[in-house]
C-alpha cells in the first residue's frame, strides 16, 4: 500500500508541475493582453479628452454666433427704424425715387460692367450717358441731403449702423466657420475614440478568456498541491506506524533475550559485559 502511495504522489507531483506551468504560462499571456488593453483604454481617454476640448471650442464659438446675430438683429432693427425716419424725411422734401445708397450701387454696378464687357460703340455711349445721368442725380439728392441737416444725420447713422451689421455679420460668418472645424474636429476624434474602445473591448474580452482559464489551472494546482499534502500525512503515518511496530518487535526481541541472561545472572552464572548492557536496555537492572 505505502508503494502504491508513493507512486501515486509521483504522478500528482508531476501533474502539479505541468499545472503550475502552464498556469504561469497563461499568466504571463493575460499580462500582454491587460498591457495592451490598458494602453489602448489610455489612448481613448486621451482623445476623449481631446474631443471634449474642441466640444467646448465649438459650443464657444456658437455662443459667439448667437451673441453676433443678437447684435445683428438689433443693428437691423435700428437701420429699419433709421430707414423709416428717412422715407419720412424724404416725403416731407419731395425727395422721391431711388436712395443715394441705390443710387451708388447702381453707378458702382454699371462702372464694373463698362470695364469688363465688349460692346459696340453706340452701346458704350448709352451705358455712359446712363452712368452720367445717374451720378447728376445722386450729387442733387446729395447735395439735398447736405442741405437737410435732419436727413444728413440720418444717413449717417444709417451708414454706421450698416457698417456694424456688417461687422457683426463677418463675425457670425467667421464664429461658424470655427464651430464647423471644430464639430468636425471633435466627430473625427469621436470616431477615433469609438475605434480605440472596440479594440480595446475586443482585447478585454481576450484577456479574461486566458486569464479564466489561468484561474482554472490555478485550481487545478491548488487541489492537487492539497492531495498531495494528504498523501504526505497518509504515507507519514503509515511509515511511522511501521517504525513503531518494528521498534515494538525489537524491544520484545531485547527482553526475550534479556530474560534469558537474566536467569542465568540470578543462577550465579558469570555473565558478559554485552550481557550486562542488554539486561541495561531491557530495563531488567
Amino acid at each position: 500500500m505505502l508503494k502504491e502511495l508513493q507512486e501515486k504522489k509521483a504522478i500528482l507531483k508531476n501533474e502539479l508541475e505541468e499545472f503550475r506551468k502552464k498556469r504561469n504560462e497563461l499568466n504571463t499571456e493575460a499580462s500582454k493582453w491587460s498591457a495592451q488593453r490598458n494602453e489602448l483604454n489610455r489612448t481613448s481617454r486621451t482623445l476623449l479628452d481631446k474631443a471634449q476640448y474642441y466640444k467646448q471650442e465649438r459650443d464657444k464659438h456658437n455662443r459667439n454666433v448667437s451673441e453676433s446675430k443678437a447684435n445683428r438683429d438689433k443693428c437691423n432693427k435700428k437701420i429699419n427704424a433709421i430707414d423709416a425716419t428717412i422715407d419720412r424725411i424724404k416725403k416731407s422734401c419731395n425727395l422721391s425715387g431711388p436712395s443715394v445708397s441705390e443710387l451708388k450701387k447702381e453707378i458702382e454696378s454699371l462702372e464694373f460692367r463698362q470695364q469688363t464687357h465688349v460692346m459696340s460703340p453706340d452701346k458704350e455711349r448709352e451705358l455712359v450717358t446712363t452712368i452720367a445721368s445717374l451720378i447728376n442725380e445722386y450729387k442733387a439728392k446729395m447735395a439735398e441731403i447736405e442741405r437737410n441737416v435732419e436727413l444728413k444725420l440720418a444717413y449717417e447713422e444709417l451708414e454706421d449702423l450698416r457698417n456694424e451689421a456688417a461687422l457683426c455679420h463677418e463675425k457670425v460668418t467667421e464664429y461658424a466657420d470655427k464651430a464647423q472645424e471644430f464639430h468636425d474636429l471633435m466627430i473625427k476624434v469621436f470616431k477615433e475614440g469609438d475605434s480605440i474602445r472596440i479594440k480595446s473591448d475586443r482585447v478585454h474580452r481576450k484577456f479574461v478568456k486566458i486569464q479564466d482559464e489561468a484561474d482554472r489551472y490555478h485550481q487545478q494546482f491548488i487541489k492537487t498541491q492539497k492531495e498531495i499534502r494528504e498523501l504526505d500525512k497518509t504515507i507519514h503515518s503509515i511509515t511511522k506506524r511501521g517504525r513503531e511496530d518494528r521498534r515494538k518487535v525489537e524491544r520484545l526481541k531485547i527482553r526475550k533475550e534479556a530474560e534469558v541472561v537474566y536467569t542465568q545472572f540470578r543462577q550465579g552464572e558469570k555473565i558478559s559485559t554485552e550481557d550486562l548492557m542488554l539486561l541495561q536496555r531491557s530495563d531488567l537492572l
